[in-house]
């Protein structure tokens, strides 16, 4: 067994090419091997044990198949997979631990994507589709809130802690994946020479026409230059500051 010495942890969100990343860096052979081992549904996939109540196991699932021979050790997981697993003190178990901050600029394009995977059960360009996808403005709303607030956690955890992770974007990683896995690695300092192995990725854009129209139908019907979407749930700087505005009204008017 392959003793783990140093590794990373890729904290992101759904859509956000971190499948695709994860390929780029195990190819690699010497920058670890990076999975949801946190998430029982993903490892279920994979064909790996789920230890679906055991989250002890899942860790040291980890840091045992996540390892490469020189003791590089990679994990990818999104805030879901964070809340689960917060009670296992997780990250002071993982010897010399990293973060890659993993993002898309293209958020309207992240939510469409999620939205239309969700309805095919497509997540990846190798699995074949479980159905057809059909234009849903109210799923492409709910992705969209729910990856800015996701973000906005992951933001909100780094700053908390003082820490400084590598930011890498979806945008980045496919358009120069040799300058994104040298980023990572220049962090982890392996031996030898980083070179990505073409035969041992697999996956695929799959954004296609069909994501183009459900992007101008939806900013057509729903865009709103005159709204600002408001947070959910509701800021702590609004709550208070409503409840007092609520005080002032009703102490002015009485109650009717």
């Amino acid at each position: 067994m392959t003793q783990p010495k140093r590794g990373y942890a890729i904290c992101t969100t759904p859509r956000s090419g971190s499948n695709y990343l994860c390929e780029l860096l195990e190819s690699t052979g010497t920058l670890g091997n990076p999975i949801e081992y946190f998430s029982p549904a993903a490892l279920r996939v994979r064909g790996l044990p789920e230890f679906s109540g055991d989250r002890e196991a899942r860790l040291r699932q980890a840091l045992c198949l996540g390892a490469t021979s020189n003791g590089i050790y990679g994990l990818k997981l999104f805030v879901d997979h964070f809340d689960d697993m917060a009670r296992t003190h997780w990250i002071s178990k993982l010897p010399a631990l990293s973060f890659v901050y993993l993002t898309r600029e293209d958020v309207l394009g992240q939510a469409i994507s999620a939205a239309r995977a969700d309805q095919t059960r497509r997540y990846r360009s190798t699995q074949p589709a479980a159905g057809p996808s059909v234009y849903d403005a109210r799923a492409i709303r709910s992705n969209l809130n729910y990856l800015v607030t996701a973000d906005a956690r992951w933001r909100a955890f780094f700053a908390r802690n003082g820490l400084a992770p590598l930011l890498l974007t979806y945008e980045r990683v496919a358009d120069d994946p040799l300058s994104a896995i040298t980023a990572i690695a220049a962090r982890l300092d392996p031996d030898g020479k980083i070179e990505i192995d073409r035969t041992k990725v697999s996956l695929k854009i799959q954004r296609d026409a069909a994501t183009l129209a459900w992007r101008e139908r939806f900013v057509r019907e729903h865009g709103d230059p005159g709204y600002l979407d408001r947070p959910r749930p509701p800021s702590p700087f609004w709550t208070p500051l409503r409840s007092a505005i609520k005080g002032v009204v009703m102490g002015r008017c009485g109650k009717r």
